[in-house]
This record gives structure tokens, sequence and C-alpha cells, in this order.
């Protein structure tokens, strides 16, 4: 929607436009959702019942959040997620750095100003995407940063020292009237810690020696890690105190979640197909390298750890298919080893483990395509491929060995149509590519469950014989 016309306060108040804190109209505009039926958080998956009940009762109360979880849970996500919810337009004093109030101004340039124009103070709107600010907490971070500082250049104009206007504020009043995000905030230094706690508390400012009463509103929502309180960093107790409510992230629950979030965020070419059994693999491999014992589980197994693989398994289709002219690159079993060698700087492993990253990842893999076969095909027909291999046949394949000659070095299979349909292929979505890589998963699934030898070749498998 374009900004409402009302250039001056005048105007303003004969269009009827009024203004209210911003946690009340966080909250309005929550409960207009919530009465509607509408997600508040679009884009934000696993969550639903868990995290987002949480953080939809901390709006209500008005509460400043914390969010908590191990990285890559999605919390500045979920964080950018808020500005949904506030209006569209708000009016602002024109000119003011800290989006004045025109019906209140607070800063000494907009009182003045409102003094002496008063219903012709001028006006202007700011949108709500330009009411977000974020702050990553690097430990060169300062007071001046976040709060505020005296301004040498507006000094050198001639202003005298104590005057209010010589001062160049920060990062929080900028966002006055708006949302401020403070992504690590262990990882801030304690002694500016210290600078939020009357921007949380008595909402106002303080800057180095000046007489200064700035009363801010906005809604401050700051991310952690769990282990950055005892490890790199804390949050010290008093700003602890100072947050309404903490909230605890977490990764996908269940595997749909770690599916729909995976086919939501993964970068992929228009022309790739990936099937839903490959991506199902990597999401099972994704949550077994979570859970397994040799992975630092403070560390955690970050959502980008998922996307990143499915984006490398695509990636070595397409390498495929340029090079052995396929005309539609296809995912397949084939593709996944390609994950463990560009994974392993993403997972934190025991100490114990040093050296044996990529036979735990490898092994982790293996289990994921053994789930994915069991869950897809188990109790399938799979008499007629097998039959392939009774008198000591073998087939080989290779991550440059394209859809059409595997087909042509397995031939006919009795059943097929019925696999491909086990496998989630849609009626219509059959080609040499899907059929090629349901194919390929059944022989792996056949591999692992013991009913089929294999001799693994550098880029290239040999099932039977």
């Amino acid at each position: 929607m374009p900004a409402p016309a009302a250039t001056t306060l005048g105007a303003l108040r004969e269009s009827g436009v009024t203004t209210e804190p911003v946690k009340a109209e966080i909250r309005r505009n929550l409960l207009c959702r919530l009465r509607a039926g509408e997600t508040a958080f679009p884009g934000i998956v696993g969550f639903d019942d868990t995290v987002v009940p949480q953080l939809e009762r901390a709006l209500l109360a008005g509460h400043d959040v914390v969010l908590l979880g191990e990285r890559g849970q999605g919390k500045t996500r979920l964080i950018r997620t808020l500005v949904g919810l506030l209006d569209e337009w708000m009016p602002v004093v024109a000119g003011c750095e800290i989006n004045d109030d025109p019906y209140a101004p607070v800063c000494a340039r907009c009182v003045a100003l409102a003094s002496s124009t008063g219903d012709d103070l001028p006006v202007s709107w700011r949108h709500r995407s330009q009411r977000y600010g974020e702050k990553l907490a690097t430990p060169d971070t300062s007071v001046g940063d976040l709060v505020g500082d005296v301004d040498p250049i507006k000094v050198a104009e001639g202003r005298t020292l104590g005057d209010p206007e010589t001062i160049h504020f920060g990062l929080v009043p900028r966002t006055h009237r708006g949302i401020f995000s403070i992504n690590e905030l262990p990882d801030l230094a304690e002694r500016i810690q210290v600078a939020l706690l009357n921007v949380l508390e008595e909402r106002d400012i303080q800057v180095r020696g000046y007489a200064l009463r700035l009363p801010l509103d906005l809604l401050l929502v700051a991310s952690a890690n769990p282990e950055d309180y005892t490890n790199r960093g804390r949050i010290i107790t008093p700003l602890k105190d100072r947050f309404g409510a903490e909230v605890r992230t977490h990764y996908p629950l269940r595997l749909e979640d770690e599916l729909t979030m995976i086919r939501q965020e993964a970068v992929l070419p228009d022309d790739a197909v990936v099937p839903d059994h490959i991506v199902e693999c990597v999401a099972r491999f994704t949550r077994l390298v979570r859970e397994a014992p040799q992975v630092d589980a403070r560390s955690g197994v970050s959502a980008r750890f998922a996307i990143a693989a499915t984006e490398t398994v695509v990636a070595s289709a397409v390498r495929r298919a340029a090079l052995s002219g396929e005309t539609t690159p296809v995912a397949r079993v084939v593709d996944l080893p390609s994950v463990v060698a560009s994974s392993r700087g993403k997972v934190e492993f025991d100490q114990l483990e040093e050296g044996r990253e990529a036979e735990i990842l490898g092994h982790l893999l293996r289990r994921a395509v053994s789930e994915t076969f069991r869950a897809r095909l188990a109790g399938a027909d799979l008499s007629g491929l097998v039959a392939k291999f009774n008198d000591g046949g073998t087939v080989e394949t290779g991550e440059l060995v394209g859809a059409d000659e595997l087909l042509r070095r397995i031939g006919p299979v009795t059943g097929l149509a019925a696999l491909l349909t086990r496998a989630g292929v849609s009626d219509g979505d059959e080609t040499t590519g899907q059929a090629a890589a349901v194919l390929e998963l059944a022989l792996e699934g056949l591999h692992l469950a013991k009913k089929l030898a294999k001799d693994e070749l550098p880029g290239r498998s040999v099932y039977g014989g």
C-alpha cells in the first residue's frame, strides 16, 4: 500500500490517524492474526506446537525476549518475521534520526521544532521494513555503536559540548518505535551489556556525561547459544533478569518438518529434479548426525547442514548431466556420498574421534539410505530386480553414468511402475531419470539389507557378482 497523504501534524490529526506504543501495536496485530487463523511467523517450520506459542504469549504480555538455542535453529529468521506484526506505515517527524512521534516528540530537535511550527510540523512516513534494527554482538562492539556518542563534527560546527544535538545516536535509539535485535548476545562484552540495562527497564539511554533522558519505545529481542553462557561469554545476571521471557528453540522434531525446511530453503537449479526419496535420505542423515554420540551435542548440527547437503547432491547431478549429455539432471543415490567430504567442516566431533570423521559420516549416510529404503520400498515386490543377479550378473553405476545408460545396463524390470509409485513418483512424472533414481535406491537398499553384493571403486559401484 502507498504511504498515507498527510505531510503535516495538522493534516495527520484531520485524517484521524493515532499512534500507540510499539508493543501495543504488535499485540493488536498479533491478535488480529490469531483471530483470523493466519500464521504470525511465515516461513517458520517445526515450531508450531512448541516455540510459537511461547513467543506469542511473550509478545501479548509485552515482554522483551531472548531466544536460546543451538546454532542453525532459525532464531534470526524467527526474529525477522516479527516485522510483519508492525503496521505497514508509521508517521514520524520529518528528518528525525530516531523516528519521533509527531504527537509526542522526545528528542531536543523535534521538541523545539514542534514548539515553533505547531500544526505545521512536517511529517513523513516510515515503512515497517525500516523499523527493524539488528546488530551482531561482535567483541569490538562499543557503547557508542549501540547507544550513542558525542559527534565531534557537530561540536566543530560551533555547538556547545553540552548541547544534546551534538549527540550521534547509536543503533538502539535509531530503532525508537520499532524492533531491535541483538544476535549472539553473550559475545557482547559484559561492560557493554551494562549499557542495555536502562534500555530494558527504565526505557531510556545515557550518553557520557549528558543530562539526557530519552524515553525509548521499542521491542528488544536477543538470540544466544546455550553453551555461550559458560564458554565464550555469558549474559550478565541483571540483564537476563530484565528480559521478560526466555524462549528455547530446537531443531525440527519430526522428519516431515525437516523435509519441508529443506524444500523451502535449499536453492536449487530450476531444471534439476530432486526425487522425494533423495531429500528424505539427506533429512534422515542430518537427524542421525545430530543424534550420533561421536558428535558434540552442545555445538549442534545446524539446519544449514541439511540445506547445503541437498544443494551439493543436486550439484553432483548437474555435473553428471553436463558430462554425460543428459537433458534433465536428476539426483540419485550415487550423488549422496559427495556430501560426506563437503559436510565435515559443519560438524564438531568429539576429540576422541579425531581422524575418523569421514568414516563416521559415511556410516551414518548408509544408515540414512537404509532407513529410507525401508520406509519407501519395504514390502515391495523386488523379485523382478533381484532376478537380474540370480546368475551372477552385475550392474555398474557411478557418478558419471547417465540415467539412460544405467537403465540399459539393468534392462527391463518387472514391476518397475509399482516401484515408482511406492517411491513417491506421481503419475505422469515417470521419466528415465526418475526410474534410474528409484532403481538405484532399490539396489543400494538390497545391498544394505545384505541381499546383494556390492564392490565400491572410486567414483563407481558394481552391484551383484
